[in-house]
């Protein structure tokens, strides 16, 4: 069971967060939900679509101009109160690895902390617990955050991708996270190149047989644009093929930007595997 603010999640119900960047440069909108109207309606269309999940971001994850702090929480904290007042029990994520955002994310009605940079900032995980968020464990091989991977070599990637996720998830739990709010993240292209992150989603079921629920952010990566050859633009039916793979091995949360085609595939998938009825049942029995 999965436990996220006001909702709870069965072990095979998978969850869609859907990307709400507060950036003017994000690599895939281009800044087109950086104001607070469209972000707003971003929202709106994410949630009637079916996410469960909104995940807000302040800061690109790709190098850039550099942000604050203070910047940061300055695009993030009054949006996430706004959406915590039009949508109650809707979860809010926060894509950050600052602890000073993080608590003032929670302050104003955040219900999970989404650290995609590895814990860099252990401290983030000790806000989590004090004001009993939820928290994404994420392996970003050891970069700092926004940088690139360069040349970047493991002997065993996944075994290097359990070795931090999991214990990055059991140290949150010593430190009093909520062990029903933690999730568990490959990192796709974090610290990665292609090779690697193929391999992460080829041995994603490694992941799941830990028993912590596992995220994959997938959408529009390179991975699957240099698996391709594809720009950005064009990745959508590789990302959906990633989704279908990842789902079929477990994984239960999708990071994404396409939702409601993001739904389809984790309800034909879920069809496949027994886990859901079909939504109409018609042929043969006329």
């Amino acid at each position: 069971m999965l436990r996220l603010g006001r909702r709870e999640f069965d072990t095979h119900e998978p969850v869609i967060m859907a990307i709400v960047n507060r950036t003017p440069d994000s690599f895939y909108d281009q800044g087109a939900t950086f104001r607070d109207e469209p972000a707003l309606a971003r929202v709106e269309q994410a949630v009637a679509e079916g996410a469960a999940i909104i995940d807000i971001g302040g800061v690109k994850a790709g190098p850039g101009a550099e942000v604050t702090a203070e910047e940061e929480a300055r695009r993030t904290v009054g949006f996430v109160a706004e959406v915590r007042r039009r949508h109650p029990d809707v979860v809010i994520s926060v894509d950050t690895w600052r602890h000073e955002v993080g608590e003032a994310v929670c302050e104003a009605g955040a219900d999970l902390l989404n650290d995609a940079w590895g814990g860099v900032d252990p401290k983030l995980a000790e806000v989590a617990a004090r004001y009993g968020a939820g928290l994404v464990c994420t392996h970003a091989g050891g970069v700092e955050p926004r940088t690139r991977p360069h040349r970047v070599e493991y002997d065993d990637v996944m075994a290097d991708i359990l070795r931090v996720t999991v214990g990055l998830a059991e140290r949150a739990v010593e430190l009093g996270v909520r062990r029903d709010g933690i999730m568990i993240d490959p990192g796709h292209d974090f610290g990665k190149n292609t090779r690697h992150s193929l391999e992460a989603t080829r041995r994603l079921g490694e992941m799941t047989e830990t028993g912590w629920p596992v995220l994959v952010s997938l959408s529009n990566k390179d991975f699957v644009g240099e698996s391709l050859d594809r720009p950005v633009k064009e990745r959508v039916i590789g990302t959906l093929a990633t989704t279908a793979v990842s789902a079929w091995l477990g994984a239960q949360v999708y990071r994404v930007h396409e939702v409601a085609e993001t739904k389809q595939v984790l309800d034909m998938v879920a069809a496949i595997a027994g886990h859901r009825a079909p939504a109409v049942a018609r042929r043969g029995l006329a």
